[in-house]
């Protein structure tokens, strides 16, 4: 699951704690040492810059961490501050991995205000494969990146936003946009769909 492929080589892009606004999240995930030891962690506040972890995992300053946060992804970074139970990563991103987690963190913020389609019975999923395609009934298809997922509708980060109210495939799976929000559309599903007809996701 874990992986160090590309982290050497990837030069830090330097930035100061307090350049990016925070957000309070409470997202579970793993996380992986530099001797490879994994631990759980939880996510509890983030910016496009840092991310503070809660876990039982002791590393040390400096030292390198590699997680996987639910509706986040793979994020990785240097430990800056520790706190008891708890420390602050500094990320490792590019300009553009900076702005796909500020629309994440712009998504986690909102999506209550805006009304998009959630069940509270069903868990918000963390996708493994995000990028699909987005199929009008015209049969026109459009690339996409699934930012949240769960078993009642979808939220898809897209460049062609179709009108609300447009039946569309996300994958297999038969929908009608319902909202649109600044990084792309909320998909309603027409029915409840079952994990297994998730999987080409998950």
């Amino acid at each position: 699951m874990f992986s160090f492929q590309h982290a050497q080589n990837t030069a830090p892009k330097p930035h100061h704690e307090g350049a990016f606004q925070r957000v309070s999240v409470n997202l579970a995930g793993r996380l992986m040492l530099a001797n490879r030891d994994e631990f759980e962690c939880t996510a509890i506040d983030m910016s496009p810059g840092d991310v503070l972890l809660s876990s039982p995992a002791q590393p040390r300053a400096g030292e390198r961490i590699i997680a996987y946060v639910d509706h986040v992804g793979r994020l990785e970074g240097t430990v800056s501050r520790i706190a008891d139970g708890a420390f602050v990563i500094q990320l490792n991103a590019t300009e553009r991995k900076r702005e796909k987690l500020a629309a994440q963190l712009t998504w986690i913020a909102n999506k209550h205000e805006l009304g998009l389609p959630e069940d509270r019975r069903h868990d918000r999923l963390a996708p493994r494969k995000t990028v699909t395609e987005l199929t009008l009934d015209t049969g026109e298809k459009f690339p996409c990146r699934i930012i949240d997922l769960s078993l009642s509708g979808a939220a898809v980060d897209i460049e062609n936003r179709p009108p609300i109210g447009t039946a569309i495939l996300l994958g297999n799976m038969k929908g009608r946009i319902v909202r649109h929000f600044q990084e792309g559309c909320a998909i309603e599903f027409l029915g409840i769909q079952s994990r297994e007809a998730l999987t080409e996701f998950l």
